[in-house]
């Protein structure tokens, strides 16, 4: 069924946030809630803010304020991003929120959903978006727009959807942290070392000196047009996760004579690979089905002896990454730095193999459900990205609303 396009400026109102000066201490404190980019990671419904403004820096700077239950979409620095506002709020010159005109029939859940697709990677509003975006591009945007009914009935189809995965989401969080927990209990904070185990240096571990760590090559040693379609995966930054993760889905791949060329940065099961660029510090045990592979430039490959975990090491990494001496993390969570000097140095209070084994044997548990989960989350989160493409083009049949899940 075929619905008109409607510009998103004869549907919503769009205002544009705005920041104070921070050179004025008058205009920040406890007062008014502000919301910025990195308070949209909360979820669906955005009700705390990091910052707030005063009352003052309303009135002298003329910001204008998002009511409870205002639809709000980030369109720079990182675009789309959209949410409610569950309290009246004020929020940067980053995020527009969109109150729905006086007599336009549009229903707020639909327009949250209709503003979400467009970030979705099969999206073809999102390569009309571009990398930018403005009031005058977002006004020129459009979206379907059915009768309120079918609005209604479409959004219940896609909350019910995004309900699904967000409850496998939930799961993976709650398993993490009981991963990071039990981590903590067995082997303490290593700033403090309650066990007071011998502290030791990470190069005393390594499978050998030459071979225990290794940069990616460099970029002239390995250009984008020598990547070819199928061949030996090449591991880049989106093998790896913050949260101590190799996912073996390899994008790269090069011919065997370029791995025979490259065999030097080669990958073994077991070893550990490091991103020294972008979000530093993203790691993972390799554990793949490719038997063959290398790493990429911005990549570092550890390879350890019998004496210390692959595991154990990720996790020290991960969980205790503001407890280790000499490395510095920022805002986000990543490291400042990353390098085969600043690996080489780092000490740690070193467990025995026995208790590393503990951990182990208490992590093959957690991962195959972890592994279960992601099968699931992975199911439900291509239902919810189909539902949306059919939602859109007017071509979801509505009875599916009985069949979600």
């Amino acid at each position: 069924m075929s619905w008109p396009l409607v510009k998103l400026q004869d549907l919503v109102e769009i205002n544009i946030g705005r920041t104070p000066s921070r050179d004025n201490p008058k205009f920040w404190g406890k007062g008014l809630s502000w919301l910025s980019i990195r308070d949209m990671n909360q979820g669906k419904f955005l009700s705390k803010t990091a910052e707030q403004i005063t009352e003052f820096a309303v009135k002298e700077t003329n910001c204008k304020i998002a009511k409870k239950g205002t639809v709000l979409f980030s369109f720079k620095l990182s675009i789309g991003k959209v949410g409610f506002a569950e309290i009246d709020m004020f929020h940067n010159e980053a995020i527009a929120a969109m109150p729905i005109k006086k007599d336009v029939e549009l229903c707020e859940e639909y327009l949250y959903f209709a503003l979400l697709q467009m970030d979705s990677s099969k999206s073809t509003d999102r390569a009309v978006m571009g990398a930018t975006l403005n009031k005058k591009k977002m006004a020129e945007l459009e979206i379907p727009l059915p009768p309120l009914a079918t609005q209604k009935q479409i959004a219940a189809v896609l909350e019910k959807a995004d309900q699904l995965r967000k409850g496998c989401q939930q799961m993976e969080q709650e398993l993490n942290s009981l991963a990071q927990s039990v981590f903590i209990e067995l082997f303490g904070d290593p700033l403090i070392n309650p066990k007071g185990w011998q502290p030791r240096t990470l190069n005393e571990f390594y499978a050998s000196p030459k071979t225990g760590t290794k940069c990616g090559p460099f970029g002239s040693a390995l250009k984008k047009e020598e990547f070819v379609d199928s061949g030996i995966p090449v591991w880049n930054m989106s093998n790896i996760s913050l949260t101590g993760e190799f996912i073996d889905s390899p994008t790269l791949w090069i011919t065997e004579d370029k791995y025979k060329q490259l065999e030097s940065y080669d990958v073994l099961q077991g070893d550990v690979i490091i991103s020294r660029a972008g979000t530093v510090g993203k790691m993972g045990v390799v554990s793949s089905e490719y038997d063959r592979s290398i790493i990429s430039t911005n990549l570092i490959r550890v390879r350890f002896g019998n004496d210390l975990l692959p595991l154990y090491f990720v996790c020290l990494m991960t969980y205790c990454k503001t407890r280790l001496k000499r490395l510095k993390v920022g805002d986000d969570g990543s490291f400042s730095h990353m390098n085969t000097g600043i690996l080489d140095n780092i000490e740690f209070p070193y467990p025995p193999m026995k208790e590393q084994l503990k951990y182990m044997k208490f992590r093959e548990n957690l991962d195959l459900q972890l592994g279960n989960l992601n099968q699931l989350k992975g199911e439900h989160e291509s239902s919810f990205n189909s539902l949306m493409q059919k939602a859109f083009k007017g071509e979801l049949n509505l009875n599916e609303i009985e069949k979600v899940g």
